[in-house]
């Protein structure tokens, strides 16, 4: 079994060599545009999980795995030639929608942003700022302690396990 950094050198390995095969090798309209974000090897090198996305966004996932499952045994063949392992992972594609829900929080923090930026160029804020949010709090409500349980000395052992001391 190899060690974690074996492990994540394979990973890395794997994805530049099929990123470059995608860009230079490979000549399907379907794969245009498509980046491999992970790759993750199980542990006894049996399957290369490979996840991967598309410039086109989620509408074009179907057709991209197609592409990649139907070019499997070529892309395998070339990742063997370039990466030294003694038994080729069988590699497994998986679409990842990280990219679109990354664009799609960016667009929501905009969003914000921009009626942040509203709500501070409109007179609605409280014109002066300074009010005390404590004005309610009397200093009665701080000084008594009636509310509070009355522990007898007694009692202090029904509050606390001293199993350990045993």
């Amino acid at each position: 079994m190899p060690t974690p950094l074996r492990m994540k050198r394979i990973n890395d390995r794997i994805k530049e060599v099929l990123s470059v095969l995608l860009i230079s090798k490979i000549d399907d309209p379907r794969l245009a545009g498509v980046s491999v974000t992970d790759v993750k090897v199980d542990r006894e090198l049996d399957f290369a999980n490979i996840y991967v996305s598309s410039l086109d966004g989620a509408k074009s996932s179907r057709e991209v795995i197609a592409a990649l499952n139907h070019a499997r045994g070529y892309l395998k063949y070339e990742i063997a030639q370039e990466v030294e392992l003694r038994v080729m992972p069988r590699l497994r594609f998986f679409w990842d929608p990280t990219p679109e829900r990354a664009d799609r929080i960016d667009s929501l923090l905009a969003k914000l942003h921009e009626e942040s930026d509203k709500m501070d160029d409109t007179d609605e804020l409280i014109p002066n700022g300074d009010e005390d949010l404590f004005d309610e709090i009397t200093v009665r409500d701080w000084e008594s302690d009636d509310d509070l349980p009355e522990l007898d000395e007694a009692g202090d052992e029904d509050y606390f396990d001293d199993d350990d001391d045993e």
